[in-house]
């Protein structure tokens, strides 16, 4: 049997989770750099959970300024075997309204300037995003949204933007044009890195405002999204418990086989890879690294 031990990146409003046991901190500073604040590793109904603040406690970092290569390293260092993320967004749907989750099951990448990869010259992989949410994890956090109550959307397409500017009526109108559903500026390239490292994960996009292509209302406010981060917050720390109390401490492998991604995604030979690229990617890629592949 393999412990569950679920990783919670949170983001705007979620900056802890209250009601873990037997909590400890663990300060990390891993070979791309510090993450966003440290973790906090605990049980929830008798499941590990290791959180971290995606923005750091007091939302002291902006989308840009995430060292997304550090959080997802620091998480794998610490033991998750899965990820769930909660983030805000904006909706790009008249039937999504504030306070939905959207379980996002597909991105649109409009970053730019950002780290996208742990790999690079000296070890290269390319791993599939074809599918880049584990449907196991996904199809959980549907079953748990169903039980507590949460209105939610089951699948949707989050179009992740630079920010920390919100978009333009016309990017707003062409966001929707693509079918996009929500908007944000976090899961990418926090997705990408996920797979790279072998590690399941599933997104929550929890809607604090429509974007501006509503031309009947007013642009979108600090002020106005507060309001409902706090909704959406109590909404998540419920979901976050039930969820633990289906998935339970034993975990079972994802149904796309993303804990050996790498197996079929590395194209540098050992004999070929970059030394300073293999001690940095000593967590990243360790399973493939300690068994010679």
């Amino acid at each position: 049997m393999t412990e569950r031990v679920l990783g919670v990146i949170g983001g705007s409003g979620v900056y802890a989770i209250e009601d873990l046991d037997d909590v400890e901190r663990l300060d990390f500073d891993t070979p791309w750099g510090a993450p966003s604040d440290a973790l906090v590793r605990g049980r929830l109904n008798g499941v590990r959970v290791i959180f971290l603040a995606r923005h750091g406690v007091g939302h002291r970092l902006t989308p840009g300024a995430i060292n997304y290569r550090a959080n997802i390293d620091a998480l794998k260092r610490a033991g998750a075997s899965d990820v769930v993320s909660l983030s805000a967004c904006g909706s790009l749907r008249e039937d999504l309204p504030p306070g939905t989750f959207v379980l996002v099951d597909q991105f649109v990448d409009r970053t730019s300037g950002r780290e996208k990869s742990f790999f690079g010259p000296g070890f290269v992989a390319h791993v599939s995003l074809a599918e880049p949410v584990c449907p196991g994890l996904r199809g959980a956090l549907a079953q748990a949204c169903r039980a507590v109550g949460v209105p939610f959307a089951d699948r949707g397409t989050y179009v992740c933007i630079d920010g920390p500017q919100f978009s333009t009526r016309a990017e707003s109108r062409l966001y929707r044009a693509w079918g996009c559903d929500v908007i944000g500026m976090t899961n990418m390239p926090e997705v990408r890195l996920a797979r790279e490292a072998e590690l399941p994960y599933a997104s929550v996009a929890m809607v604090t405002d429509y974007d501006c292509w509503r031309e009947t209302d007013k642009a979108v406010e600090v002020g106005d999204v507060l309001a409902v981060l706090k909704a959406n917050a109590a909404a998540a720390r419920r979901l976050l418990d039930r969820l633990t109390r289906d998935l339970g401490p034993v975990r079972t492998p994802s149904p796309l086989g993303i804990e050996t991604v790498l197996d079929h995604a590395v194209i540098t030979p050992p004999e070929a890879r970059s030394p300073e690229m293999i001690a940095k990617l000593d967590a990243v890629a360790g399973r493939i690294l300690r068994g010679g592949a």
